[in-house]
């Protein structure tokens, strides 16, 4: 049985109005205090909301729970949330089992499309990025004659500084009497969303002040960081998809300019290119590529396989242009997680800290543009 969040006695109001709290203090770059809290009161509201429908959904399935027994974790999952059950006061820190850590990453991809799309990625704690950039060429010449050309590869190693993320999640202790299984999504629903609610954050925005560095921050060899921020990008040009002929021109700019490296050297985009766009602007650039065809029907589609993925992160009324697998994103290492019984102890649950590590960085910058988004154009 898995705990749904989004049921109709519970639709999570208090955490959808405090996420929209937090995202508008994202988008209109608040202070980084203003964020913290914000962020802090979203986690707050969803603790709030997930007990609620977690309480009601125990109550009506007693019966089902009491037959679940352990399907579906493992042994190390069951030993793992069973301790839950008689932790007694302050736990050392404790890591997720990796199964439950893997089927994290996994709801994080699946139920943020632009994770999936940028080729979010777990590794270590402590990561290398090694890249090469080959050159040289191949010299033509006579069947026995020497061999003149020579290829090289310039090898270069980065070592990265990983951000901390944390979270955490509240156990009513009245659903512990229910299992492992129970504790497990729980505990696993309320870890997913607000995590992968910070990651797009930091992806899509995230000025690099203790937090990944965002796809609209420039990034290019010798920028200005100041107390650890990057700038803002500002946006190259308008987009506009008045008509059929106006967008293949201003959509070939695009795609020029994400085909040259920082350094000037090509780069094969093909497939990969992808515009990010507010949830709010997604429906206006949609209407602006969609025709009818000659069956009668509707289709949707963007020149040069263009695929448009919305973010709530992104500024409304503009567009992140970017290549897919040009930006650099990991979590790596476990999720560490930390009981403390006293805490919320008049409120009759527990509480357990969360905390994950997290890189995010583009290639260079011209891994991704930021454009004017102007759909009011009308068609000539």
């Amino acid at each position: 049985m898995t705990i749904k969040l989004n049921s109709d006695k519970f639709k999570m109001t208090n955490f959808s109005e405090k996420r929209e709290v937090f995202i508008n203090l994202v988008n209109t770059k608040a202070e980084q205090s203003e964020q913290d809290a914000a962020y802090m009161d979203m986690v707050n509201a969803m603790a709030d909301d997930a007990r609620l429908a977690a309480e009601d959904a125990a109550d009506k399935k007693f019966n089902e729970l009491s037959n679940f027994a352990n399907k579906g974790l493992s042994a190390e999952e069951v030993k793992f949330f069973n301790a839950i059950d008689t932790a007694v006061g302050y736990k050392e820190e404790t890591l997720l089992p990796q199964t439950t850590i893997d089927k994290i990453f996994e709801d994080l991809i699946a139920e943020r499309p632009f994770l999936q799309e940028i080729g979010l990625q777990t590794t270590g704690l402590r990561m290398r990025i090694l890249k090469s950039d080959p050159s040289g060429q191949a010299v033509w010449g006579k069947i026995f004659g020497e061999i003149k050309g020579q290829l090289d590869a310039a090898f270069s190693e980065e070592e990265i500084n990983q951000s901390k993320l944390t979270a955490f999640v509240v156990v009513p202790n009245d659903l512990l009497a229910y299992g492992p299984v129970w504790v497990e999504r729980f505990v696993r629903a309320q870890i997913t969303e607000a995590f992968a609610i910070a990651l797009e954050a930091a992806f899509v925005a995230g000025d690099g002040s203790d937090k990944p560095i965002g796809l609209n921050r420039q990034v290019q060899a010798g920028v200005t960081v100041t107390g650890g921020v990057y700038p803002v990008k500002a946006p190259t040009s308008t987009l506009t998809f008045a008509d059929s002929a106006t967008t293949v021109k201003e959509l070939t700019a695009v795609m020029k300019a994400l085909s040259v490296k920082e350094d000037g050297k090509l780069v094969n985009i093909s497939g990969k290119a992808i515009l990010l766009v507010n949830p709010a602007d997604s429906w206006d650039v949609k209407s602006k590529y969609t025709s009818l065809n000659a069956n009668g029907v509707y289709i949707t589609a963007l020149p040069f396989n263009l695929r448009v993925v919305e973010s709530e992160f992104v500024t409304a009324n503009q567009v992140i242009a970017l290549v897919a697998d040009r930006y650099d994103a990991y979590v790596g290492g476990g999720i560490n997680v930390k009981a403390f019984d006293q805490t919320l102890a008049l409120e009759d649950c527990m509480l357990y800290t969360a905390k994950q590590f997290a890189y995010g960085k583009a290639e260079d910058n011209t891994a991704a543009f930021v454009y004017t988004l102007d759909t009011t154009t009308p068609v000539a």
